[in-house]
């Protein structure tokens, strides 16, 4: 199985290019396949969760094409089924925006429940509920599969009892090619709902407010060809800004939108880092030791809750007590206990991690629980002190495109290895 080992110490230097956001990407791309045109997707983050809904589309029957390396062309008019089965997207949450795309350009979908990381609670009912508002009947059939279907999908005010980034994208797909006006409120205000809703309405669809809480949409009968690109990846971005400041190295993130992250960049600051904004690129400064700060996670525009892995590692190395709470989601801690190995000081009480900074971490034997908190343990382990060797790598190339590539051009000691021959290698190489 591979692992990743770090050896740290090193700062982090210079320059990286950021992937296409790969959240935006699993939407445009299960929306892609509501045309009947060939679609062009640009900027396409070759990563785990994207490759898993490529092959579900391909599995209905869409035709799928690189043109280059990370643009993808979509045929979604030879697509035979409407079926996906559990095996197809079973390791991704993503998958369940499958059903608004078949629901609203077939009218029925039968797709297997979702899964991804156990980071909380999670459920579709707010998606169920909305489907059901649009006229559409909805099952949990044996084996888990969502079937959807309707005679006719009809506009509806849909409120949201809690703010869904799934929720939002999933209704706004079906409702696109609904009859009448759909209001979706309480809506999701992330980047990457306003990007899919862009890539819809450069299809043809009719969509306003998206990036607000109040969306707007009149049904069209069709969808057309086009080129989109996606854009940039908030959270990647946002962590080689951290791992710039708990490596005490100089970072500049490339093909960014800074506006996107202003919430990182505030952190930041307040940790003591310099931060220089460009008009698509960020730099991130790390001098001397980083100061201690709170955080509290919340749906945009607030601190992102896939960023707070991360921030927690830096600030296991801030001098003074931080306080890190989680409002988004309710498992979210699982890092801490990996953190612990590495000397990590604080202090876990519900949704909330007192955290001790202490002067250094040391390298460790290391389990990533989750995507991001795979990712916080790479950072905590480029900046500890000797080697640490990190499992269950599968989960963090989720969601970044050439991780451990991106870390090494930045002059950090990372590698990929299967056994212990690797291991023994890589430590002769790097000392």
């Amino acid at each position: 199985m591979e692992k990743y080992i770090v050896k740290g110490g090193n700062p982090l230097k210079g320059r990286v290019p950021i992937s296409g956001a790969k959240n935006a990407a699993l939407g445009i791309l299960a929306a892609a396949v509501m045309t009947d045109e060939p679609v062009t997707i640009e900027n396409v983050p070759l990563v785990r969760d994207t490759d898993v809904i490529i092959q579900a589309v391909k599995s209905v029957g869409a035709g799928v094409t690189f043109k280059e390396k990370n643009v993808l062309e979509i045929d979604g008019s030879t697509i035979t089924s409407i079926d996906i089965q559990y095996d197809q997207v079973k390791r991704i949450r993503a998958s369940y925006y499958l059903i608004g795309a078949l629901l609203g350009k077939y009218k029925e979908a039968k797709v297997a429940l979702p899964g991804g990381c156990d980071i909380g609670s999670r459920p579709i009912d707010m998606h169920i509920k909305g489907f059901t508002a649009l006229g559409a009947d909805v099952d949990i059939m044996p084996g888990g599969i969502v079937w959807a279907r309707a005679k006719k999908l009809t506009g509806a005010h849909i409120y949201f009892d809690m703010v869904s980034v799934g929720a939002t994208i999933n209704l706004m797909m079906a409702a696109c090619m609904a009859e009448g006006e759909t209001i979706l409120e309480n809506a999701a205000k992330e980047p990457h709902i306003v990007d899919v809703a862009n890539f819809l309405n450069a299809m043809g669809a009719k969509i306003k407010g998206a990036g607000t809480d109040v969306i707007r949409i009149k049904g069209v009968n069709k969808l057309h060809a086009v080129t989109y690109p996606i854009i940039p990846d908030q959270i990647e971005a946002g962590t080689f800004m951290v791992a710039a400041a708990i490596t005490g190295g100089d970072v500049t993130v490339c093909d960014v939108i800074p506006k996107h992250l202003e919430s990182i960049s505030a952190k930041l600051v307040e940790m003591g880092c310099e931060v220089e904004e460009g008009d698509d690129s960020v730099r991130v400064i790390s001098k001397g030791r980083l100061q201690s700060t709170n955080i509290k996670t919340l749906p945009y525009p607030g601190f992102p809750t896939d960023m707070q892995p991360q921030f927690a590692a830096a600030l296991a190395v801030a001098e003074g007590m931080s306080i890190v709470t989680e409002g988004v989601f309710d498992n979210r801690f699982r890092y801490v206990d990996e953190m612990f190995r590495m000397g990590a000081k604080g202090n876990l009480e519900g949704n909330t991690f007192y955290i001790k900074g202490v002067e250094k971490l040391m390298g460790a034997e290391l389990c990533a629980p989750d995507l991001r908190a795979g990712a916080a343990l790479v950072l905590a382990a480029l900046a500890a002190e000797g080697f640490s060797e990190i499992e269950d790598i599968h989960l963090i190339q989720r969601g970044y495109e050439d991780f451990d590539g991106k870390i090494r051009s930045l002059g950090g000691h990372i590698q990929i290895i299967t056994n212990e021959h690797d291991a023994q290698k890589f430590k002769l190489k790097v000392g």
